[in-house]
C-alpha cells in the first residue's frame, strides 16, 4: 500500500501533467504496478462481460424460496427438485448458484455458564472403539460424570450402555464422590427422555426413580446445545487422549482400576479449569462437598430384572449366553436378576439358580448341582426303560429279574449287563441262556455271559468289542437304537452283481 500523498502525486502527474506511466516511474522511484493501480481505477476500467442465459435462469426463485425455508438443505436435494420441476441442465450451475445464494450462517455467541458449587453435574457417554470378549466382539463405553463447580470426575469403562449400567453409574459415582449434586444435565439420551415434544419432557420411568431416591433434577440439554454440557465433553477427550490412548490392560476390571488410579492421581491434582487461585481439583472437591446432597441409606436398585422361560433344555439365554436352572423348572416362568458380575434366575420367592455372569457369546454356564439331579433322574429312568427292553425282547427275562430281586441282588446292576448281552448276541440267543440258566438256579448276569461266551467259542465267532466312552454322564447315559445292517449287505451284493455282469 501507498500512501494518500503519493497516490494524489501519481495521478496528478499522469492525468494533469500528462506524464507517462514510465517517467513517473523513473521519477518518483516507484514500482511499474504500484503506478498502474493508481491510476486503473479510473482509466482503464473494464467492461462488464455480459451475462450469458442459462437454463437455471427460470428456476432461480424456486431455490430462493426453498433456501429461505430450509437453509441448510443440500444442492444435491435442491438439483432433485428442479429436474422434477422440468430443470434440463446439469448439476454444476445448480452447485455454484446454491453456493452463492446460501443465507450465511448467523454467528452465534454463547454466554459463560458459571454454577454454584454442589448445584449442577453433567453426565454422558464416551464411545472408546471394540474389545474381544473370548468368542465375542463387545462396544467398550465409558460413563463419565463431573461436578460442574470443582470439575472432580467420576469415570468408568462398560462393555454396554443399558440403562441398568447407566443407574449404576450415578450410584458409584455419588459414592466416590461424597454427596449427590442437585441437578444433573444430560444430553437427550434414550436413557433419560422418552419423548420430546417442545419443551413437554416425558423421563424414563426408571430415572425418575433413581432421582426420588438420590433427590436431584434430571435435566435434559435443549436440542442441538451440545454447549451446555461442555464439560463433560471436554472430560471425555481429556480421558480419550489423557488416559486412554496407548493404554495397555488385560480386562475392563484392569482397566477400570487404572482409571481410578490416573483419576486420583492426575486428574485430581491438576488445577480446577478457570479457578484464578489455582488449587488442585481435589481441594476443590473437598469443598463442594459440603454443598452436596447427602447419600441415602441404601444404593438405589439396579440390576436387570427380566421374565425368562427355557424350552425343553434346562437353561434360560441372557446377553448372547446360557444359564442352567433345575431341570424341574423348564418351560416355567421365571425371573432373571442380572448384575455386573452374577445371574441369579428366581421363582419371585425361591432362588433357583446363580451363576457367575459372562461377556462372552454363546457360552453354556452350567451349576455341576443341576447336572447330577438330572442325571440321576435320567438314570433312574434308563434304568426301567432297560428292564423294559429286556422283557420286551425276552419272555424269560421277567422271571429272570424278578428271581433276582427275590435274592436281594442289585437288579439295575443286572439289567445293565444283560442289555450289553443283548446288544452284543441278540434276542435269540439271550433268550436261551436265560432260560437256561432258571432252569440250573443260577440266575446272575455272569452266568448268562459264561452261556453265550461258550456258545460263542463253539461258533467260533469273533469275540464282542466292547464299546469305551468317556465319563460324561451326558454320553455315558445316552441311549442309541441299532439299526439292522441287513439293507447295506443287500446293497453291497447287488453292486458285486453289477460288477461281476458287467466284466463277463
Amino acid at each position: 500500500m501507498i500512501d494518500a500523498a503519493l497516490f494524489a502525486k501519481i495521478r496528478r502527474l499522469f492525468f494533469a501533467e500528462h506524464w507517462k506511466v514510465g517517467t513517473i516511474v523513473a521519477e518518483l522511484g516507484v514500482h511499474h504496478d504500484t503506478v498502474e493501480r493508481a491510476i486503473e481505477c479510473d482509466r482503464f476500467a473494464r467492461a462488464p462481460r455480459p451475462v450469458r442465459p442459462s437454463l437455471l435462469d427460470p428456476y432461480k426463485p424456486i431455490i430462493g424460496e426453498v433456501l429461505d425455508q430450509h437453509p441448510k438443505l443440500r444442492a444435491t436435494r435442491l438439483y432433485e427438485m428442479l429436474r422434477t420441476r422440468g430443470y434440463a441442465g446439469g448439476y454444476s450451475p445448480v452447485r455454484n448458484y446454491v453456493r452463492s445464494v446460501r443465507p450465511a450462517a448467523r454467528a452465534e455467541a454463547f454466554l459463560k455458564l458459571a454454577t454454584l458449587p454442589g448445584e449442577q453435574a453433567q453426565v454422558d457417554w464416551g464411545h472408546f472403539g471394540k474389545i474381544q470378549v473370548g468368542a465375542a466382539t463387545r462396544s467398550l463405553s465409558c460413563f463419565v460424570l463431573v461436578l460442574s463447580w470443582s470439575r472432580a470426575m467420576y469415570a468408568r469403562f462398560t462393555l454396554d450402555q443399558t440403562l441398568e449400567t447407566f443407574l449404576l453409574g450415578h450410584a458409584l459415582a455419588f459414592e466416590s464422590l461424597g454427596g449427590v449434586p442437585r441437578r444433573i444435565l444430560y444430553d437427550n439420551l434414550k436413557s433419560v427422555v422418552v419423548e420430546r415434544v417442545g419443551e413437554h419432557i416425558r423421563f424414563h420411568p426408571q430415572i425418575l426413580e433413581c432421582a426420588g431416591h438420590y433427590h436431584f433434577a434430571p435435566v435434559p440439554c435443549a436440542p442441538y446445545r451440545g454447549n451446555e454440557k461442555g464439560k463433560v465433553e471436554r472430560t471425555i477427550q481429556y480421558l480419550r487422549h489423557g488416559f486412554f490412548a496407548a493404554r495397555r490392560f488385560t480386562s475392563v476390571a484392569d482397566l477400570n482400576r487404572q482409571l481410578a488410579d490416573w483419576i486420583a492421581r492426575i486428574a485430581h491434582a491438576r488445577p480446577a479449569p478457570g479457578d484464578p487461585t489455582r488449587r488442585p481439583v481435589a481441594a476443590a472437591l473437598v469443598d463442594e462437598r459440603e454443598r452436596l446432597l447427602p447419600l441415602p441409606a441404601g444404593r438405589f436398585e439396579c440390576d436387570h430384572v427380566r421374565p425368562v422361560a427355557s424350552g425343553k433344555q434346562p437353561y434360560v439365554r441372557f446377553d448372547r449366553n446360557d444359564y442352567s436352572i433345575p431341570h424341574d423348572r423348564i418351560r416355567q416362568a421365571l425371573t432373571l436378576i442380572a448384575s455386573e458380575t452374577e445371574v441369579r434366575v428366581t421363582d419371585g420367592v425361591t432362588e433357583l439358580a446363580r451363576h457367575a455372569r459372562s461377556y462372552d457369546s454363546a457360552v453354556v454356564i452350567e451349576d455341576p448341582g443341576h447336572l447330577e439331579k438330572l442325571t440321576a433322574e435320567k438314570r433312574r429312568a434308563l434304568e426301567l426303560r432297560r428292564r423294559d427292553r429286556l422283557r420286551g425282547a425276552c419272555p424269560s427275562a421277567a422271571a429272570f429279574l424278578d428271581a433276582l430281586a427275590r435274592r436281594g441282588e442289585p437288579v439295575g446292576a443286572h439289567a445293565v449287563h444283560l442289555v450289553r448281552l443283548l446288544d452284543a448276541h441278540g434276542a435269540a440267543a439271550l433268550e436261551v441262556a436265560l432260560a437256561e440258566t432258571l432252569q440250573r438256579g443260577a440266575v446272575s448276569a455272569a452266568s448268562v455271559a459264561h452261556l453265550l461266551d461258550q456258545r460263542a467259542r463253539a461258533r467260533k465267532a469273533p469275540p464282542a468289542i466292547p464299546v469305551v466312552l468317556p465319563d460324561d454322564p451326558r454320553v455315558r447315559d445316552l441311549r442309541v437304537t441299532p439299526h439292522a445292517l441287513s439293507h447295506y449287505d443287500a446293497l453291497s451284493k447287488e453292486i458285486d452283481d453289477d460288477d461281476e455282469a458287467a466284466s463277463r
